[in-house]
């Protein structure tokens, strides 16, 4: 494979790689995400030393991005982000700036649809042709491969904002999103559950509550993504992820909610088989864009 530049460009921190694949990584750096041009150059900067220093050109780059983006080819705004609540990146240009230094080919998808094609290319879904990727952390994000390409429509899919059942008797908590309130991502991203439980969720036991309520309201989000998509296999990642103590919980509730409808060996035999952790840890979102960028060229 081609060497190429990638970007993993979180809320909070970027990371940037030299990479042919995950076996070949030459160069990589992380910092934090500050203001759009200062954030920018960073990152223009590590791939120009890395050039300058090794004598190598980077042949394409891949940004994998927070958003919402616009990913129509044929906007004006392709490649910005729009109406992100994050302070002072509405409206920025994620890949002019990078065509414009390097002269090679950018492409640019969501952080989530990145990660689920780095996860499709070298993780946890090689070999399954149509796949989910939510991850669940400071936000809630979906990204789907659908035969071996990522998901787009009218814009790209926001599986965090999904709108699900809320029972105000057993849990009052009137959710988090700044847009939606009590859409998924405001009942169960990391923010929502330190706002109703008053502390971190990483300080909360395994036998606190917190975790059965959590994975009721993710089964439910995976119940309606299943009978929607039909996935081959769903990968959850992201840091609230990281309490591995989830994934039995929301396996069983996912298996009782769907009520034997979806006949599949895979949701009632190979549960664990088919809701998994991604294979590529913390480095699902950088490898995707490597793999984002060697689609360019190959």
């Amino acid at each position: 494979m081609t060497l190429v530049g990638a970007i993993e460009a979180g809320g909070t921190k970027f990371v940037c790689a030299v990479a042919r694949n995950p076996a070949d990584i030459r160069a990589e750096t992380r910092f934090s995400t500050r203001s759009p041009g200062d954030t920018i150059k960073e990152a223009i900067d590590f791939f120009r030393e890395y050039q300058y220093k090794s004598g190598e050109t980077l042949m394409a780059i891949g940004i994998a991005c927070f958003g919402p983006l616009d990913l129509n080819p044929k906007s004006q705004m392709f490649g910005y982000i729009t109406t992100t609540p994050k302070p002072g990146w509405m409206n920025t240009d994620m890949v002019s700036p990078f065509f414009n230094e390097f002269g090679v080919p950018v492409a640019i998808d969501t952080d989530v649809n990145t990660a689920a094609l780095g996860e499709y290319t070298w993780g946890s879904g090689v070999g399954i042709e149509n796949l989910l990727y939510i991850t669940v952390g400071t936000g809630i994000g979906g990204g789907a491969i659908i035969n071996g390409s990522p998901v787009h429509g009218m814009i790209h899919p926001e599986m965090g904002h999904l709108r699900i059942p809320h029972n105000w008797q057993e849990d009052p908590f009137p959710g988090d999103c700044p847009f939606h309130g009590d859409c998924l991502e405001g009942l169960s991203a990391g923010p929502a559950l330190q706002k109703r439980w008053k502390v971190p969720a990483q300080q909360l036991p395994p036998d606190h509550p917190a975790w059965d309520l959590e994975a009721h309201y993710l089964a439910l989000a995976l119940h309606n993504i299943i009978c929607t998509i039909s996935p081959g296999r769903i990968i959850l990642g992201g840091g609230v992820m990281e309490q591995i103590h989830l994934f039995p919980r929301i396996q069983e509730k996912v298996k009782t909610y769907l009520n034997q409808y979806i006949k599949s060996s895979e949701i009632y035999d190979k549960i664990s088989e088919y809701i998994v952790p991604p294979g590529l840890k913390n480095k699902a979102g950088v490898l995707g864009a490597v793999a984002l960028a060697q689609r360019l060229i190959h």
